[in-house]
């Protein structure tokens, strides 16, 4: 079971109000809610200040009960406003009813809730807020004993000393964080992990902008959302029947191309496949610009890389 706990504050209390945190908390849940195919994804609870009056005891009590019991994966997003208190040394959460720094709800206790659930295999920390790279650099991560504890990941949106900017409709951040989500993250098997989020978001926002912090420990990213491969894995799994070894060539000729005389519909077939492999940087043709002219030459194609990487994959049985 997965579950995720999606929080929103634009209207405070005694601080500077927000525009677009209520949005935010919607689309990050509405997006996680399902697989891009229609599965169900996060069970989720979503809390906006234009439903609720999120004061600190209820926000508490809520991510107190996200990290309890027993599920594969927790999921914490936060967007609303976010402060680190130089006294305290402490990151904090900002709840609808703040007015000083004892009024936060401090990142190192959402840390310690987090990291006494035992029972849950990964927990997902994403902070869209200002000063939220605290996260990564609260006290207990500067001794011996790391709270960014087993299975437990955090990205936010900018380092300790930034602000994290909004847009016109999301958070800079959130925005982007969607479209990673609707697949601009994905790898070829269509699975968006913790990475490969910060991956798209990091390479999106430049060296003058609010700069994301990743912080993870953990064995093996899980995937957060699934779209469709870019590659069908029935595909994909023929690459060990195509490639004997990783550095082999799969040899081609005139008969593989639909245009040439010589043209078989077998060959044609597999060529489409191939074709489709290198169109995603699987499989790169040899002494050739083009797949077209390594068949109508006669020489061949091998893998990449990363080609090679997901015929180990396969080889593993992995998809």
């Amino acid at each position: 079971m997965r579950k995720g706990l999606f929080i929103g504050i634009n209207n405070y209390s005694h601080v500077s109000q927000l525009s677009g945190c209520n949005n935010d908390a919607m689309a990050m849940a509405s997006v996680l809610k399902t697989d891009a195919n229609g599965d169900p994804n996060f069970k989720n609870l979503v809390l906006t200040s234009a439903e609720d009056y999120l004061s600190r005891e209820k926000l508490e009590g809520h991510i107190q009960e996200l990290f309890s019991g027993d599920c594969s994966v927790a999921l914490l997003y936060f967007a609303g406003h976010g402060n680190f208190d130089v006294d305290t040394d402490e990151g904090m959460l900002i709840p609808q009813d703040y007015k000083s720094a004892k009024d936060g709800i401090r990142i190192s206790d959402i840390l310690n809730w987090a990291t006494k659930a035992v029972k849950i295999k990964n927990k997902v920390i994403i902070l869209d807020c200002c000063q939220a790279g605290s996260a990564g650099e609260v006290r207990a991560l500067r001794s011996e004993s790391s709270m960014v504890c087993e299975g437990m990941t955090i990205l936010t949106a900018c380092k300790k000393e930034e602000p994290a900017m909004e847009g016109a409709n999301h958070g800079i951040f959130t925005g982007l964080l969607l479209q990673a989500l609707h697949g601009g993250a994905a790898n070829i098997l269509g699975k968006i992990t913790p990475g490969s989020l910060y991956s798209f978001v990091d390479n999106a926002l430049d060296a003058w902008e609010q700069r994301p912090v990743f912080k993870t420990n953990v064995s093996q990213f899980i995937s957060l959302r699934e779209v469709s491969p870019l590659i069908p894995k029935e595909i994909l799994r023929k690459l060990p029947d195509w490639f004997e070894e990783a550095e082999s060539m799969f040899a081609l000729d005139p008969s593989y191309e639909p245009t040439e005389a010589t043209f078989d519909p077998e060959h044609g077939e597999v060529f489409s496949q191939l074709q489709k492999c290198n169109r995603h940087s699987l499989i790169e043709p040899v002494d050739a610009e083009h797949m077209y002219y390594a068949a109508l030459h006669s020489t061949g194609c091998r893998l990449t890389a990363l080609g090679a990487y997901y015929r180990e994959l396969a080889i593993k049985g992995h998809f």
